[in-house]
């Protein structure tokens, strides 16, 4: 496909998304219907969707309106490529007084919604702005080194020879930021032999800040895909259970457990193995840490979402809190930048919960290099 072709499947797919259709889906639709494009074409068209999404306010701005082609148009204008807009071949026609863009005002260029922007301001200070830019832009790859099977330089020497490179990053001693070829992970010998494992640096940050010990009970009571459970055996040697709302969202986590050569038990009742020395609860959140990964839910959220959200965040607090034995943690996380989901949420649980107190806190935003992460470190008394 020309570069032209790509702008005009891109335009074709954020149509799409922008009636309904989630990304993901719009994407493998069209692959399915366009057997003439090659890997490096799907992966073209698939970085144009999704960096149209993480700039949706301000590229509609520039290209004169919130369609597939006034998005792509923006993306166009903003890296000075509007010529590939030439109507020749396959390529999307030239631009008419139809096509008229503006500059983006103050915050169209946050690529924010317009609602949250008082509150993350609240949230963030000063950062407001280098982390709405942060977010605009791709998420880096990050891996996690097994240490229970290599270091990082044996990783990274095992991924080198599978033509990929990757170094160190400072967020976690684990943490390995893929530099060259990332499409080749899940192929390659050191991913399938469970030496390395995707996740974002901030995610294991998280887990390195964890107080584990040998032979801790230990739950992972929102669990989703398994990465933080997986995460915590490198640090002790645990008697590790995971647990999940949505129990499907746990499918991979045997054959990944396996892989990795790490014990998990799933559970459905986690109260029946209780109590646990330590409790993770990676709550559900509006994910605003972790837009530029998810640039569609920058864009799904709402206000009353977001309420229930907290509403539910409050919830799992108040559900794992009689998990804990005396003495024991509670360990709440979110990827939000927002205070309402992090510490005003921690301290209207203390304020409810007598003989709980906050022993730590970190915060973490894309400034750092991963996502922006929150977890307190409450104790039991």
């Amino acid at each position: 496909m020309t570069p032209g072709a790509r702008l005009a499947a891109a335009i074709s797919v954020l149509d799409r998304v922008l009636a309904g259709e989630p990304a993901e889906k719009a994407l493998t639709n069209w692959g399915r219907a366009s057997r003439f494009a090659g890997s490096g074409d799907r992966a073209a068209v698939r970085d144009l969707v999704f960096d149209a999404l993480r700039r949706r306010r301000s590229a509609a701005a520039l290209g004169g309106g919130l369609t597939g082609r006034g998005l792509v148009l923006g993306l166009c204008r903003a890296t000075a490529q509007e010529a590939l807009f030439s109507g020749e071949g396959h390529a999307p026609a030239p631009p008419g007084p139809q096509d008229a863009g503006r500059a983006p005002d103050d915050a169209e260029r946050l690529d924010l919604p317009d609602w949250l922007l008082p509150e993350l301001g609240a949230s963030l200070g000063p950062d407001l702005a280098a982390v709405a830019e942060a977010s605009r832009l791709r998420a880096p790859v990050f891996l996690r080194v097994n240490t229970g099977k290599t270091d990082a330089a044996g990783a990274i020497a095992a991924l080198a020879g599978d033509g990929i490179a990757a170094t160190p990053h400072p967020l976690a001693a684990s943490a390995l930021e893929v530099r060259e070829n990332a499409r080749k992970l899940q192929t390659s010998q050191a991913y399938l032999s469970g030496l390395v494992e995707l996740q974002d640096a901030s995610s294991q940050a998280v887990v390195e800040a964890l107080p584990l010990a040998d032979g801790m009970m230990v739950l992972d009571h929102c669990a989703g895909g398994g990465g933080k459970t997986l995460a915590m055996p490198a640090r002790a040697k645990l008697q590790l259970h995971a647990h999940d709302a949505n129990p499907k969202r746990m499918n991979d986590l045997p054959e990944r457990a396996r892989r990795a050569g790490v014990k998990v038990t799933l559970t459905e009742r986690p109260e029946a193995s209780a109590p646990y020395d330590l409790v993770l609860v990676d709550a559900p959140c509006s994910g605003s840490g972790s837009w530029r990964r998810d640039p569609e839910g920058k864009w799904r959220l709402t206000p009353e979402s977001l309420a229930a959200t907290v509403a539910t965040q409050a919830a799992i607090l108040d559900r794992v809190a009689p998990m804990v034995r005396k003495g024991g943690v509670l360990a709440y996380a979110t990827c939000s930048l927002l205070d309402r989901e992090n510490g005003d949420q921690v301290r209207d649980f203390l304020a409810r919960a007598p003989g709980w107190t906050l022993a730590s806190e970190l915060r973490l935003t894309p400034l750092q290099g991963g996502d922006g992460f929150y977890l307190a470190i409450l104790r039991i008394i």
